[in-house]
């Protein structure tokens, strides 16, 4: 089994490799060239490294609620509307505290208003779909968008978020927030990389151990396997349901609040990059492993910092990273889909 996963996965890798050659060749540049650029925005300064690992934080705690929904049957394709409600949240709080709220107070209580604010905002589909039965893919999915027109509500409303006009130049984006509501940095020198990394990966272990050793995390499998089995054993099914969306929803949550609370500190409209859709990726790769999210939110970070170099050094155009990461993705789904059919 190790093996065919081993093979499954590198061939997958291979063959999104040989695509980015192709798009490489597509752009007027060597794959050599690419790569050498690829390799540099990566690995080539602390500042690279440390932007892969704040992306990396906010893939994986996405990654990570997607995982416990996923356990209990569901599929949380609402992760970037689940995002966008924790940074708006989070922004309505970092900006609201006195100045002199310490970092103890501050920064928990943004988190945590993040965290309430996401799993809110997936409360609303867990509710449809124990309620009314209605599939909790659409009902996510549709609430992405709204989220992000929430954010840009928000954000060009002077009287929500946006900061105080001073010039036609004045950008749509929320005040910065006060200093104890910012992630503190690593300590490592020229990086700008966070504490969202471990809290992410706090998060991962936690909801491993909920999962493989907890009676929730049993029941909740039970439910995943087959929910007319899980019920006549006279496990609360609906429950379950409910709360795995709905904590899935948190984490995205939190994800966007851990975005607002980086540099530069402030919501704008396009703060989420389209972690929440990303973030589905990694969850989707990971396969259920909280280990492999780990491993795949770093892969995926470290592209997308790749990426901006590739276009910076090699005149490759950045979008390319991500052809090559939706390649891999369809790549293993079909390499899987294969493998159970044969």
């Amino acid at each position: 089994m190790r093996t065919n996963a081993f093979v499954v996965y590198g061939g997958a890798a291979l063959a999104a490799l040989l695509a980015g050659a192709l798009l490489a060749l597509g752009g007027g540049a060597s794959p050599l060239q690419a790569g050498a650029a690829l390799w540099e925005g990566m690995f080539g300064s602390a500042y690279a490294i440390g932007s892969s690992l704040n992306t990396a934080a906010a893939l994986g705690l996405i990654a990570t609620g997607f995982t416990v929904a996923h356990r209990a049957g569901l599929v949380n394709v609402g992760g970037e509307g689940q995002l966008c409600a924790g940074g708006i949240a989070a922004a309505f709080a970092g900006v609201s505290l006195p100045d002199a709220t310490p970092t103890l107070v501050a920064l928990p209580l943004v988190l945590l208003v993040a965290f309430a604010a996401g799993g809110a905002w997936a409360a609303i589909a867990a509710w449809l779909k124990v309620s009314r039965g209605t599939s909790e893919v659409i009902t996510t999915l549709l609430l992405n968008f709204v989220g992000l027109a929430m954010v840009l509500l928000v954000v060009h409303e002077e009287g929500l978020l946006r900061q105080p006009v001073t010039s036609s130049q004045t950008l749509p984006q929320s005040e910065p927030l006060i200093e104890g509501a910012r992630l503190p940095l690593l300590g490592l020198e020229g990086s700008p990389a966070t504490i969202a990394f471990l809290i992410a990966a706090v998060a991962a272990v936690a909801v491993a151990v909920l999962l493989r050793r907890t009676a929730t995390g049993t029941r909740l499998t039970a439910v995943g396997h087959s929910v007319t089995a899980a019920a006549r054993l006279g496990l609360p099914v609906r429950r379950l349901q409910f709360w795995s969306l709905t904590s899935a929803g948190g984490l995205a949550g939190m994800a966007g609040g851990a975005l607002v609370a980086t540099t530069p500190f402030v919501l704008a409209e396009s703060f989420s990059s389209g972690y929440g859709f990303a973030g589905l990726v990694v969850g989707l790769l990971a396969r259920g492993s909280l280990a492999a999210v780990a491993g795949v939110a770093l892969l995926f970070g470290l592209l997308a910092s790749g990426g901006m170099n590739l276009q910076l050094a090699a005149g490759v155009p950045a979008s390319s990273v991500q052809i090559v990461q939706s390649l891999l993705t369809i790549f293993i789904a079909g390499a899987v889909i294969l493998r159970r059919t044969s």
